[in-house]
């Protein structure tokens, strides 16, 4: 691997992408928006990118998709799961009560990026419910952002790298409203990279459209990949952006492009008349194994 585009030092697909990497050395180059993460890509600045795809809680990173779909054309080359752990972050002291403890009252504002602020939403509710939210590009960023306003009461959502990162402490640790806060990422760029990790098997990424609606017309689609026994691992539309009421299906297929059935059923899409594009067919890695072989 060169180099490899990323949200800001700190953020959660920092911390992710450290993780693959496993001390892996590489060129990391950050990036305060998603968008400037694709482009430094797109536009051959670096040799991959690292996009946020699916959250536990949140689901699907929509714009995030949508830029894979409309706006650039880089292939997912790896995939592979991260804890999603967020964190009261702030200044020293500054919401510390005469008692040494944490004193919500005086959190005047809490900034992160939307996805983190509503993974956080019920411990948001029950101990700040007064405070503004702020959306910001990033969580590292809204770090940032408190870092350099101190006396306000600001407060940020993110993570402990995030904190480390910008010299601030967490006040609050783990404020997820769930334990299982996953998130989805995907290494997008031209070409395939090789990884030391073991993988968790293949996974290959299609975007079929629909020719004209007319009745049963997905269900044929899904009937190609059912009768062949090949696994989905997700289904899902989105607007094609062209004309009201159409849409492409994003589907995950859990089979290596170069398997013996998968072209089969590719090949039977396309004769029913639907366009096939091929996002990418890439290892995958999850979490549980990824721990276990560092421990």
């Amino acid at each position: 691997m060169k180099s490899i585009a990323v949200l800001p030092q700190g953020s959660v697909s920092h911390e992710a992408l450290l993780h693959l990497l496993g001390g892996e050395s590489v060129d990391l180059v950050h990036h305060k928006l998603i968008s400037e993460v694709f482009l430094s890509t797109a536009g051959g600045t670096t040799d991959y990118s690292v996009i946020p795809i699916e959250n536990t809680i949140e689901g699907s990173v929509s714009l995030h998709i949508d830029w894979l779909i409309n706006e650039v054309n880089l292939p997912m080359q790896a995939e592979w799961i991260f804890p999603s752990i967020q964190n009261l972050i702030g200044h020293p002291q500054e919401f510390k009560g005469a008692d040494g403890k944490t004193d919500y009252s005086k959190i005047v504002r809490i900034l992160s990026h939307p996805v983190a602020t509503a993974q956080c939403g019920q411990y948001i509710r029950e101990h700040a419910p007064w405070a503004e939210l702020e959306p910001t590009g990033s969580t590292s960023g809204a770090v940032e952002i408190v870092k350099d306003n101190p006396g306000k009461g600001w407060a940020a959502i993110g993570t402990t790298l995030g904190a480390a990162t910008h010299g601030l402490e967490i006040v609050a640790h783990r404020i997820t409203d769930h334990n299982n806060n996953f998130t989805r990422f995907v290494l997008v760029g031209p070409e395939p990279v090789a990884l030391a990790r073991k993988s968790n098997g293949d996974k290959t990424s299609l975007l079929v459209t629909l020719p004209e609606d007319f009745p049963g017309a997905l269900h044929q689609v899904l009937a190609a990949f059912s009768w062949r026994k090949l696994n989905l691992s997700r289904i899902e539309s989105r607007p094609t952006k062209k004309k009201l009421g159409t849409y492409y299906f994003y589907i995950d297929v859990l089979e290596p492009i170069e398997s013996v059935l998968l072209p089969g059923a590719i090949e039977e899409i396309k004769a029913l008349g639907c366009q096939v594009r091929i996002l990418g067919s890439y290892p995958t890695y999850t979490y549980e194994e990824e721990k276990a072989e560092v421990q």
